[in-house]
């Protein structure tokens, strides 16, 4: 290669092109060797910071802010106050009014006698002392679009990689015939796709959505997963040939992160024809498993996902549909019901079924949305279509998040004030949350860090700290 260095004119990436060693080049190659060559990809199995509590992560998302003072937080000072003007009221996004009781009865569960709203009463019989419910947590502003992007990827303003990103990026994947990350959700939510971006993180680490609403395994549930025309040994020779044709590309252009991310994209789907339509199937799970799950949409979710990180997906999450079906501001009482009813079952059923597999101790199931909402109702208004107060609005001020799994301790932190509008009490914001769960995974949440645009970027961007005392 002598004759390269002797050349006046060449540009340090034309250097680079040359000598075959451009990372795009050397990206390339390695992912689209044949089986025995992937072992090294971007999604190989990594080690943490320290030795992790947790493996892998289910993130159950109730998508549009369930009310803490109507599943999780109980608050007997709201049926006192019922129809009067609380004293401490705060502002919220819309004009509220006076203080609305819960339409739901509270009971205890488990030996530690956790109090459980109705709505969620087969959870808490099945697991109420796993659950570590934070009744204080907070976020920054009372509106969908900034609270999802910053539950979900730690910045209300700009894109970011998302949390599930993250795991994937800091750990890889334990299956390299599936992805590190697998988003179930029925259609989009709002905010789309952004919800569960890479971002500037290399697109190996984005999410696998997938739609299973109404829809059978196999080519249904994963569109041109299976090629019928193709034998995989046929695949297999395409796929090389289109490597090659594809390495000549980048070494004309150079390093170009979304033609890397569309190669580690074929061949991924190449190898997800091994077990991404079994992983699915919930058919083929024994009767009894699916009828304690149960038959609704959102059950046959939390089944897959189960299926999911068994199979060593590092990181899942099921959202409750797409829009926001949680976002009552109006009839709460058979909104919330109706909601609770299609999941309260399955998640029951999860963290059962996780126990009895050995399987709890090492994964995080992680319950909430990306606020909770007001004890005030909220008050008719022109244009919104609210014609009876009889829902609250959205509250970002104090809401129940839980956790339940390895590393975490069973039982409540945090307290929101006597109505249950603000935290008072061990305050957890948002970074917080991530800054816990990300050391749960045995990182360092100041040191897993991506150089983009000039400077380190983080999940918790320069705030967060670990909240030990609900370590176990």
């Amino acid at each position: 290669m002598k004759h390269l260095f002797e050349h006046p004119l060449l540009s340090r990436r034309e250097l680079l092109n040359r000598c075959g060693m451009g990372m795009g080049a050397i990206m390339a190659g390695g992912l689209l060797q044949p089986a025995e060559g992937l072992a090294q990809g971007p999604l190989h199995p990594k080690a943490s910071h320290f030795p992790g509590r947790i493996k892998r992560v289910i993130h159950l998302f109730m998508n549009g802010g369930p009310s803490q003072v109507d599943t999780f937080d109980p608050k007997p000072a709201l049926s006192k106050w019922n129809g009067k003007k609380i004293p401490n009221h705060l502002p919220t996004e819309r004009p509220t009014g006076a203080a609305m009781e819960s339409p739901f009865k509270f009971n205890n569960y488990g030996q530690s006698g956790l109090p459980v709203s109705d709505l969620f009463a087969k959870t808490a019989r099945s697991a109420a002392d796993d659950l570590c419910v934070i009744r204080s947590m907070q976020a920054n502003v009372p509106n969908h679009e900034p609270s999802l992007m910053l539950m979900n990827c730690g910045d209300s303003q700009f894109n970011r990689p998302s949390m599930g990103s993250w795991v994937a990026y800091g750990l890889g994947t334990e299956n390299q015939n599936l992805p590190a990350f697998v988003v179930l959700c029925s259609g989009l939510p709002t905010k789309g796709t952004s919800n569960w971006r890479a971002s500037f993180l290399p697109g190996s680490y984005q999410a696998t959505h997938i739609n299973m609403k109404g829809k059978k395994p196999g080519d249904e549930l994963i569109p041109y997963l299976q090629n019928k025309t193709l034998k995989p040994d046929k695949q297999r020779r395409q796929l090389d040939f289109l490597r090659k044709i594809n390495e000549r590309h980048l070494e004309a252009r150079g390093s170009d992160p979304a033609l890397e991310a569309r190669l580690q994209t074929f061949e991924l789907a190449y190898r997800m024809q091994l077990e991404a339509s079994d992983a699915l199937d919930i058919s083929k799970e024994p009767q009894y498993i699916r009828e304690m799950y149960g038959n609704t949409p959102q059950a046959r979710e939390i089944l897959a996902a189960r299926r999911l990180v068994e199979r060593g997906v590092r990181f899942v999450q099921v959202w409750h549909g797409a829009g926001q079906p949680w976002d009552s501001h109006s009839n709460i009482a058979s909104g919330h019901k109706k909601l609770a009813e299609s999941c309260d079952q399955a998640i029951g059923a999860l963290l059962y079924d996780l126990k009895q597999r050995g399987l709890l101790d090492e994964t995080l199931v992680i319950w909430g949305g990306e606020f909770g909402r007001t004890p005030t109702v909220e008050l008719p208004m022109s244009g919104t279509g609210i014609t009876t107060p009889n829902g609250r609005d959205h509250n970002h001020h104090g809401f129940t998040m839980w956790l339940a799994g390895g590393g975490v301790k069973p039982g409540t932190y945090g307290a929101t004030d006597e109505f249950g509008f603000k935290a008072v009490e061990n305050n957890v914001h948002v970074h917080d949350l991530h800054a816990t769960i990300l050391h749960l995974l045995g990182f360092d949440h100041t040191k897993l860090t991506y150089r983009y645009a000039g400077r380190d970027f983080r999940l918790t961007d320069i705030h967060g700290h670990v909240v030990r005392d609900i370590l176990a």
